[in-house]
């Protein structure tokens, strides 16, 4: 079963209308700050720590927000932190129900082939920056893609649609930059 991108989208559209309605709007980002944190935790137990009146840590960010990150650093196991996992989970599940990946969906495609070669150290290492630098920037702005721009926007919330221009008009001038020639 191929699901093709205008029902992708709608399903979409309706998981994060659940979540909202249900549970609370979606975003991720934070998880990446959390499993740090569950990593650093476990090299240095010190990092985090139980008071009379809840979690805190000796990581300024970790603390802020009366201990927030540092209670889920110390109990990791909800709802977000589930929600990160299970989306990886999903498109492991989503990869194997449709027989893996062929030859072709590991091949590099001729748009980035035209523009930067054959060599896959290349697109890995871009794919790997640009992941770092958007997460990097999500948790400059307190968000990422997901909670500022698709819950955001699903909120109305003024500051979604602003992330949402930026974001756009700061990817299509790079996306015409990097890619010049045509496949």
């Amino acid at each position: 079963m191929h699901i093709k991108w205008k029902s992708g989208g709608l399903l979409l559209g309706l998981v994060f209308f659940l979540a909202v309605a249900l549970v609370k709007p979606i975003g991720v980002s934070t998880q990446f700050v959390i499993l740090d944190g569950v990593l650093w935790d476990a090299i240095a137990p010190s990092v985090v720590s139980e008071t009379d009146s809840g979690y805190t840590s000796t990581n300024a960010y970790l603390a802020k927000s009366g201990g927030k990150y540092a209670a889920s650093v110390a109990d990791p196991l909800n709802y977000s932190f589930v929600f990160v996992l299970a989306m990886m989970v999903g498109a492991a599940l989503s990869v194997w129900q449709r027989g893996g990946l062929d030859a072709s969906e590991r091949s590099i495609p001729a748009l980035w082939r035209a523009n930067f070669g054959d060599g896959t150290f290349k697109r890995y290492a871009v794919a790997f920056l640009g992941g770092f630098a958007v997460l990097y920037g999500a948790r400059l702005a307190g968000g990422c893609t997901s909670g500022h721009m698709m819950s955001g926007m699903m909120q109305t919330a003024l500051s979604g649609y602003i992330f949402a221009a930026g974001a756009f008009a700061a990817a299509i001038p790079v996306a015409l930059m990097m890619y010049k020639q045509e496949a």
